[in-house]
């Protein structure tokens, strides 16, 4: 008798060795239809594999997110096969599945344009057609180097000399074209599907290095259905019309340029936009009874060594010399933050201290990675740290989640997803204390009533964490908010408090944001909002336009009044007509457009647009003012 474990613990009896789509079909034959690969005692196997006896075995569908890791690899597999098919003097490298696709690294003389692109995305389709079989093979590594040199793919053969004498080689056929693999793979090409489509071309240098040969790097994205594909590239456009580069110079907003690399240069607006938003944070954290306070810039060295930042951030970090010492600008706050809790003895019964501060941090990111004020060298964290005794973690953890939670629903995010981050390769501090740590944050996660998934190796150097993740309005994620529970620092630089038995105790340190870096979170929000802010967060809320010059004293009347109540309004007197203006400040997101003429300043009335509105409506002043005074008040729970 041949047994078979599910993951659900049941036992399928067989009277023979069976393979893995085989019982798939026992379990169910819609199941075998939409199988990818299973997890077969915890590895990938594919769906034609033979099971040994006594296997556990879990099937892993299409739409898994493991099952469209495969689909994407497979089709770079179809696409460095009809590659080779169309331009057989290239060689290919490596293929991997990526974040919503895949792409193929190429070696070729002669540089690829758009119309091969499309040339090589239709062969593709016909080699999905062809529907030929994956084909796992078993090889000697000696072999496989002088297969591989023998057919003229020098870099492949590279590749399998990295890899030790004596491991077996797996490489995979389908119709004429072998690739170096570990699979697993879909049972045949014809189960990629056509939900595929060629992106763009790129160039990278062979193994990331600028002394290797250039290689033409093709990017394509695919998924289990044509519906997916479909929305995906909707989601495409949409993230185009949104992209926050460029609606941030359409409506004036900032800039950056070649002599500040990563740095933000806020015009007027974009300030004001950005003030709003710390004000609305600055205000959540004085109802939470946070301590803000202001740390320096430029700190010696040996602060950032004995916390472990010199050893493990030391390459990001900008340095400067002065009278022979070595300063760093700071890429973060929490060292100098433990410097002022240690400034005069601390009793049990001032912590919790909350201690929050809107920190200007320098990091030297490479220039490569560098995206609009999105991934920047210079940035304002919306950082805070809780100094507590460990029976508080539970208490403060729930009460972070609480307040970021309310945050997030204000500035109009809903959907927030949440990663536990455990212990990475490189930390700092003993296994006893990482395993105190990531307990203390599980009970504390656990207490807050939160959902969670596992992100495993993620943590900080110091601590387990908590990341959340917010779904914007066309359905993208940005990882923004995180806590993080620190038992290293404290010892590290020696932070202590007396407890209620008299003696020294080392305060747990929770790292904690919930915008992540000011610049970050204002570009995630102007994609998703699209540029129309929430009235009471929008940078301008109301401009005054007159249509006659007659009418300008009472437009300027009407914008003082407003501007004394708290209301951003601006003043637009220009001897232009007022369908112009109209459009200029619809373009520019006013969430409104006063329209004034000579009629409206005799009766005391003004032509009310409201941006998003085809409409216009005529009202009382009074009855307008009232309405915006209440509309400009921020959410305050």
């Amino acid at each position: 008798m041949f047994q078979i474990a599910l993951k659900d613990g049941s036992i399928r009896s067989f009277d023979k060795p069976v393979t893995v789509l085989e019982v798939a079909h026992n379990i169910s034959p819609r199941l075998a239809s939409v199988a990818a690969c299973a997890r077969v005692n915890g590895e990938l196997w594919d769906l034609t594999r033979t099971l040994p006896n006594g296997a556990t075995v879990d099937i892993i569908k299409r739409t898994d997110p493991e099952g469209l890791e495969i689909i994407r690899h497979d089709a770079a597999h179809a696409l460095a096969e009809a590659v080779k098919e169309l331009y057989p003097s290239v060689q290919i490298t490596i293929g991997p599945s990526i974040d919503n696709g895949f792409y193929y690294d190429i070696f070729s003389e002669k540089p690829f344009t758009g119309d091969d692109l499309i040339a090589i995305e239709a062969k593709m389709h016909e080699i999905v057609k062809r529907d030929e079989p994956f084909v796992r093979e078993e090889w000697k590594r000696d072999d496989a180097i002088a297969f591989f040199k023998s057919i003229g793919e020098h870099f492949k053969a590279e590749i399998i000399e990295g890899i030790p004498a004596g491991d077996t080689i797996t490489l995979y056929r389908q119709g004429n074209f072998i690739d170096l693999c570990r699979g697993p793979h879909l049972p045949s090409t014809g189960s990629i599907g056509s939900a595929f489509k060629l992106m763009k071309l790129a160039g990278a240098y062979w193994r990331g290095d600028h002394r290797n040969p250039m290689l033409q790097r093709i990017y394509g994205t695919a998924w289990a259905t044509d519906v997916q594909l479909k929305d995906y590239l909707h989601q495409l456009e949409e993230a185009e019309k949104r992209d926050h580069r460029r609606l941030g110079a359409e409506l004036g907003l900032f800039h950056i340029q070649e002599e500040a690399v990563g740095s933000v240069f806020w015009h007027p607006k974009g300030w004001r936009l950005y003030r709003n938003l710390e004000k609305f944070v600055r205000s959540r954290l004085d109802r939470h009874d946070y301590v803000e306070v202001k740390t320096p810039q430029l700190v010696d060295r040996s602060l950032w060594e004995a916390s472990g930042h010199w050893e493990k951030f030391r390459e990001v970090m900008f340095t400067a010399e002065a009278e022979d010492r070595t300063l760093a600008v700071k890429p973060m706050n929490c060292p100098c933050h433990v410097q002022i809790f240690k400034q005069g003895l601390k009793s049990y019964r001032d912590l919790p201290l909350r201690m929050a501060e809107f920190g200007s941090c320098h990091r030297n990111e490479p220039s490569g990675s560098l995206h609009g004020i999105m991934r920047v060298r210079a940035f304002t964290q919306d950082d805070a740290h809780i100094f507590c005794t460990p029976e508080q973690i539970v208490t403060e953890t729930k009460a972070f989640c609480d307040l970021l939670q309310s945050i997030y629903k204000d500035l109009g995010f809903t959907d927030v997803r949440v990663k536990f981050s455990d212990r990475p390769e490189k930390r700092a501090g003993t296994d006893a204390v990482w395993d105190q740590a990531e307990q203390a944050l599980t009970e504390a996660a656990n207490a807050a009533g939160l959902t969670y998934t596992l992100n495993p190796g993620e943590g900080a150097f110091y601590g387990p964490k908590l990341e959340f993740v917010l779904r914007d309005a066309i359905g993208r994620d940005w990882q923004c908010g995180t806590l993080q529970v620190d038992f290293v620092l404290p010892e590290r630089l020696d932070a202590t408090y007396v407890g209620e038995d008299g003696k020294r105790h080392r305060p747990v340190m929770l790292h904690r944001a919930v915008l992540g870096s000011f610049e970050r979170f204002i570009g995630v929000l102007i994609e998703h909002y699209a540029g129309k802010f929430p009235f009471w967060l929008a940078p301008v809320h109301v401009v005054v336009a007159s249509v006659t010059t007659e009418a300008n004293p009472y437009a300027e009347t009407l914008k003082k009044r407003l501007a004394d109540a708290g209301v951003i309004a601006e003043l637009d007197d220009r001897n232009e007509k007022i369908s112009y203006k109209v459009r200029e400040h619809s373009l520019q997101k006013v969430p409104y457009i006063l329209a004034v003429g000579k009629r409206e300043a005799d009766e005391g009335t003004v032509s009310v647009r409201t941006l998003g509105s085809p409409d216009q409506i005529v009202e009382a002043f009074d009855t307008f003012f009232a309405r915006i005074c209440a509309e400009i008040e921020m959410p305050t729970m």
